[in-house]
């Protein structure tokens, strides 16, 4: 990147430091991970330069027919993957997909049945705050008070009563494996549209570290980064019947020109997925995710639900005596980056929440497995326990430096 450093070395010294920061950091952000250098390679490259309005085969603009070749790898590599019989791979963002599948499939005020955002749902299952709030009707499902698990008699019970049209499964931070088929048997029984956001499990799904979505869904969105290990974006994944009505509602619905560079990024992010070796990534997701639930559990920290199935957990930090956002503030002084999250009837504001979420695909990636996940463990409770102690955050610091130096990130980038 010398043109970068010698035409902007104002930008190219903030990128040297988030990249040093990532690489000395712990990073448990459950939404984050490390893309290859090949998925950066096609982010970076001359596919930015062209318009493509359009798909593949009916564009807008001359001089697709290469951009249209990329495209149908990222379409088939999908569909591929996910067992799917259309897959529009266009979406710039999951909450744009989102929308667009509400657009193609429901109408204006119509009725979403979801999980409550205070829960374990994202902004656009219904917050008041977000579009789909206020472009629809929103009904909520709950957690069983007791397991803090979905208990599916309860949601077949709350969608008779509220007769949605349209059945939304899928979370931000529900740490359990997702009954597709019975949400699927559930919206038919009742008329609705049986719809999965998979944001969060869609690289476990294609590892079959979790069960397919399809065909028990009608339609499924999923951005393309998280567990996915792909660039930011989304795309969304459907059943024959409702292709031609996703198509229109993505373009020209609701986009315009799809970036072709991030598609050809998707591609390759989609074809590392298919590759045998990302079966065994996904199964060490889940592996390393238990073994730092038990050992936080072991230390004495509550976790909602009582542990995870899949690559994250939620942590009740009530009784540690501090809030999500002190420990997340706290974890950032020793480079383990995490964020705060409310918990089930969390007393606090969602800014403070009482919680914090963890989640190691990223580290995973990075090659840390179930001793290293107990190593984070002591690392996170030695922190908090010793959070006025800035001599002994110092030396944590030190230890994650040391933990993380053995695993390193990009060693082939000189930057």
């Amino acid at each position: 990147m010398g043109k970068l450093r010698s035409l902007d070395p104002e930008l190219a010294e903030a990128m040297g430091l988030e990249l040093e920061r990532q690489r000395q950091s712990i990073e448990l952000i459950a939404s984050e991970n490390f893309v290859s250098v090949a998925v950066m390679e096609a982010m970076g490259s001359w596919l930015n330069n062209k318009y493509s309005e359009g798909y593949p085969g009916k564009r807008y603009y001359g001089g697709n027919q290469f951009i249209d070749m990329s495209e149908n790898l990222a379409i088939e590599r999908a569909k591929k993957l996910f067992n799917a019989d259309h897959a529009n791979v266009q979406p710039h963002a999951g909450s744009q997909a989102n929308m667009e599948i509400y657009f193609a499939t429901i109408k204006l005020g119509d009725k979403i049945l979801s999980l409550d955002l205070p829960k374990g749902g994202h902004l656009t299952h219904g917050s008041p705050v977000n579009f789909s709030g206020q472009f629809y009707k929103i009904a909520s499902y709950n957690l069983d008070s007791e397991t803090e698990q979905i208990d599916m008699d309860h949601v077949r019970k709350r969608a008779e009563e509220e007769k949605p049209q349209l059945l939304l499964c899928g979370y931000t931070v529900y740490p359990r494996i997702v009954d597709f088929k019975e949400f699927g048997e559930i919206a038919k029984d009742v008329g609705a549209v049986a719809m999965a956001d998979v944001a969060h499990i869609a690289g476990l799904i294609a590892g079959g570290a979790h069960p397919q979505p399809l065909p028990h869904m009608d339609v499924v969105m999923t951005t393309t980064h998280k567990t996915l290990r792909g660039p930011k974006g989304a795309m969304i994944l459907c059943k024959e019947g409702l292709a031609k009505a996703v198509d229109k509602a993505v373009f020209p619905g609701l986009q315009g020109g799809p970036i072709e560079n991030m598609i050809a990024a998707k591609a390759v992010a989609f074809g590392e997925a298919l590759r045998p070796e990302f079966k065994d990534y996904a199964k060490q997701v889940v592996a390393n995710a238990k073994v730092l639930a038990g050992e936080m559990m072991a230390l004495g920290y509550r976790l909602v639900s009582g542990g995870t199935d899949n690559h994250l957990m939620l942590v009740d930090l009530q009784e540690k005596g501090v809030t999500g956002r002190e420990a997340e503030q706290l974890l950032e002084k020793i480079d383990i980056s995490v964020n705060r999250n409310m918990i089930p009837n969390d007393p606090q504001k969602p800014w403070v929440a009482s919680g914090i979420r963890l989640g190691t695909p990223a580290m995973t990636t990075r090659g840390l497995k179930e001793s290293e996940m107990k190593e984070i463990a002591r690392l996170i409770d030695t922190a908090i326990a010793n959070k006025g102690d800035e001599a002994k955050l110092a030396s944590l610091k030190e230890e994650v430096h040391a933990l993380t130096g053995k695993f390193p990130l990009y060693p082939e980038i000189d930057f």
